[in-house]
């Protein structure tokens, strides 16, 4: 490959590259809109914000994976039997977005 090709090629991913990382702060900020439009700061904490009810879900990415979270957003007894936390009226397109945003906490 000759150098001009090098530099263009260069030049076309650089450009690409900072709209998936936009694209991906996005999705996660969307999210976080999610969480609050369904109230989810009513019963945990994220930082500062939110109620003391369940737990707090401020680091809830080190420890699980989004699709451990998916999988808890849609049904989560399925998981644990004993939870407390009900199942939620979620469409898929918000357990996406929630489960997005919460693997952000760290």
């Amino acid at each position: 490959m000759n150098l001009r090709m090098t530099l263009t090629l260069a030049l076309v991913l650089a450009a690409l590259a900072p709209p998936a990382a936009v694209a991906a702060d996005d999705l996660a900020e969307r999210g976080r809109a999610v969480f609050m439009k369904n109230g989810c700061h009513g019963c945990h904490t994220i930082g500062a914000m939110g109620t003391r009810i369940g737990p707090d879900l401020s680091r809830v990415g080190f420890k699980y994976r989004p699709e451990y979270i998916e999988r808890w957003l849609r049904d989560p007894s399925y998981l644990r039997p004993s939870a407390h936390m009900p199942a939620l009226e979620l469409t898929d397109a918000d357990i996406q977005l929630l489960a997005r945003y919460l693997s952000t906490l760290r």
